[in-house]
């Protein structure tokens, strides 16, 4: 099983942004998926954004549209989550996903996670 870890969590106050990166443990197929979900404390994991190895299809929720950006560098085996203009409301443990084949917007799509890495952004 592919193995997933991300980093760049932490404190940042409204407006401000983060880069959260995952590292996997080995080269992805182009027709895998790897993308980001989030979980808020008292609610559901919920899609972020996601993107294709072969970086030809992308996906985002209506709810970072515009303020977050995904991408991967394929020397590095390490997708990407560019965060600005952060909420309040993006608080949660972010967790990094990966599918071996798309799409991936639920999380029955996934085949592996990370451990996931806290955002939290408050004044």
């Amino acid at each position: 099983q592919v193995q997933l870890v991300e980093s760049g969590g932490g404190l940042v106050q409204p407006g401000g942004s983060l880069r959260l990166s995952c590292v996997a443990s080995e080269r992805p197929f182009s027709f895998y998926f790897m993308g980001w979900f989030r979980q808020a404390p008292g609610k559901e994991r919920e899609f972020v954004a996601a993107i294709k190895w072969s970086a030809d299809t992308i996906y985002y929720a209506d709810s970072v549209k515009g303020r977050f950006t995904i991408s991967r560098d394929n020397t590095k085996n390490t997708v990407y989550l560019q965060m600005n203009s952060l909420k309040p409301e993006d608080t949660a443990v972010y967790y990094c996903a990966l599918a071996r084949g798309g799409p991936l917007t639920l999380t029955r799509d996934s085949d592996s996670w990370g451990q996931g890495t806290q955002v939290t952004v408050s004044s």
